[in-house]
């Protein structure tokens, strides 16, 4: 079974949907089938590459909104993000555009360490107040999952894995995605935002019994009723010859 999670590393609600996501995988009987992709989205393009102000400076001009409701929903966020064992200090961000560490997550998914780097950039912006900007700081933390140091400081001086961020984007809008964190299972099934653990298990549960069961378009096989027999020849699906445990037809 295949997980695809669009997130934004600037995003509070993707470090919660994510813990909230691995506790129902981890309570999964199946978790050991289960590929997790995660997939490249940005929630402000716009913004600098370095942000001279605060988060709350940032979020209050951005969306018009007095300093003091953004802190209130701050406040209300690290209660949620305190609830998934994660330390959020808004005070301590540095506000900075994600796109190059976007990239830099595409380089770590050749490596095979995409997960461990989502974890230490998602960490690093929201609970130790770390520059996802940097590539001093996005070199760092290469070397802690054996990636080459020059590889990484090479790849984020170019336009390398720019194709790859921008069409996961486009994908992401393409599907219906408004925000994120934005859950696509097995391409059919897709849950929008930090939802409780309960209803991520009951969403794994539901697409993995039906991956199992297979429907069959055309054709019940010998001895059947022929369920097309009165239908005219230009019918998509007929009944075709087949081989079983009596033998062909």
């Amino acid at each position: 079974m295949r997980i695809e999670i669009w997130s934004d590393i600037a995003c509070p609600w993707c470090f919660i949907g994510k813990r909230r996501f691995e506790t129902a995988l981890d309570g999964f009987a199946h978790k050991d089938d289960v590929e997790v992709e995660w997939r490249s989205y940005q929630l402000d393009p716009s913004l600098p590459d370095h942000y001279a102000g605060t988060e709350t400076e940032y979020l209050s001009q951005a969306k018009g909104m007095p300093a003091d409701q953004v802190r209130q929903m701050f406040d209300h966020v690290t209660q949620q993000a305190a609830g998934e064992g994660l330390d959020y200090d808004f005070d301590a961000i540095v506000v900075a555009n994600s796109f190059t560490a976007h990239r830099f997550l595409h380089l770590a998914k050749t490596h095979g360490v995409m997960n461990q780097v989502k974890e230490e950039l998602l960490s690093g912006h929201f609970e130790k107040g770390r520059n996802i900007g940097d590539v001093d700081y996005l070199a760092a933390v290469a070397q802690t999952v054996g990636i080459d140091d020059d590889e990484t400081r090479r790849v984020l001086s170019s336009d390398e894995y720019t194709a790859e961020v921008k069409a996961d984007i486009a994908e992401a809008q393409a599907l219906g995605a408004t925000g994120v964190p934005f859950f696509v299972i097995n391409r059919k099934y897709g849950i929008s935002g930090a939802q409780s653990p309960e209803v991520f298990a009951q969403a794994l549960e539901t697409a993995w019994d039906e991956s199992q069961n297979l429907t069959v378009l055309a054709g019940a096989g010998s001895g059947a009723d022929d369920a097309t027999s009165d239908k005219g020849d230009d019918e998509t699906f007929r009944d075709g010859a087949v081989c079983g445990p009596e033998g062909c037809d």
